[in-house]
């Protein structure tokens, strides 16, 4: 490789200079390009804007209701479906489900049965669909 030392190189003039007696003048050319105008001062206290302050509070405080009411979840699962889909879906049997209740819950849900046996055998013999009622 051949070597190379910057010293003997040829230099690059930049492609750039600055006009003559341009620091000179900049300070006079910048001032003359600044005319002095008076800019207009708004105050924040006026009637007009606490009228306006006072409107966003307003929207701001009944929106809030609003929003939270949107949000919140309605998913509210009722009685009926929750029983449909413990019975269809779920793969608790009913002795799960009573291990998970007190005992206090038992006796509420156990029901007493008193039948006539007369009445009973009366109503067999009368209907014509028993095997219906054997079957389910």
């Amino acid at each position: 490789m051949k070597e190379f030392k910057l010293d003997n190189e040829p230099k690059i003039m930049p492609g750039f200079k600055v006009p003559e007696g341009y620091f000179e003048n900049l300070e006079n050319s910048v001032l003359q390009k600044i005319t002095e105008k008076e800019t207009p001062v708004y105050s924040l206290f006026t009637k007009r804007n606490w009228f306006i302050a006072a409107a966003a509070v307003f929207v701001i405080a009944l929106s809030i209701p609003i929003v939270n009411y949107m949000n919140a979840s309605t998913s509210t699962i009722d009685q009926v479906q929750l029983e449909t889909y413990l019975t269809e879906q779920s793969n608790l049997s009913e002795d799960d489900i009573v291990e998970l209740l007190d005992e206090e819950k038992i006796q509420k849900i156990k029901l007493e049965l008193n039948v006539n046996t007369n009445e009973l055998e009366e109503a067999l013999l009368t209907n014509s669909n028993l095997e219906d009622y054997l079957i389910n």
